[in-house]
Formats: structure tokens, sequence, C-alpha cells
């Protein structure tokens, strides 16, 4: 089961309300729901700004778990997978250093 489908079902729980009041503002059916909860589907990306909205959560904590299992159902069965984060990890700080410099360069 996947962590982003266990909370987004937890969450809707917690509001007490019904898949199919959830189903209606994501436009998808019940089954889609239960499998998306279940962790047998993802939601779509442009689903969870939505559903933040709904649950009355911020949407970037929602979009870092939704991201969270994407990336784990890449490298969980990866030898090298920790390794890989890693490298991902060290990119995203070096290119967020570059950016920033290049921004100030330019003022």
């Amino acid at each position: 089961m996947s962590h982003f489908g266990e909370y987004i079902k937890d969450l809707r729980e917690k509001n007490r309300m019904y898949q199919r009041e959830v189903c209606n503002k994501l436009n998808i059916d019940s089954p889609m729901m239960s499998k998306i909860e279940r962790g047998e589907r993802r939601a779509k990306r442009e689903q969870i700004p939505i559903l933040a909205e709904l649950y009355q959560v911020k949407a970037d904590e929602l979009l870092a778990i939704w991201l969270a299992d994407q990336v784990y159902d890449i490298i969980k069965d990866e030898a090298v997978g920790l390794k890989a984060l890693q490298l991902a990890e060290d990119e995203i700080k070096y290119n967020r250093k570059k950016n920033k410099l290049s921004i100030h360069s330019n003022d």
C-alpha cells in the first residue's frame, strides 16, 4: 500500500467524507478512488491541489508525499537505490545553488 493512498484515506475519514464526495470533486469513479487509496493506482498530479483543498492540508505537503511514493516505486528494488537517491539529492542541491548564484549575478 502506498503511503500517499493511506494518507488520503485517513484524511477522508477524518473529514468524515464519503468516497463518492471525493470522486465527484476529482471527476473519477469510486473503484478508481478505492484503487488510489489502496495504492494500486496513482493519483494524477493535477488532483493533488484538489485533494489538498478538499482536506484542508497544504498542497506542498501532499505533493511531497505523492512524489516520495513515485520515487520509492522506481528505486525500491534497485541494489543501488539509496545511492541513486543521494546522488539525486546532491544534484538538486547543486542546481539550486547554481540557480541562486545566477540570479544574484544578474542583479
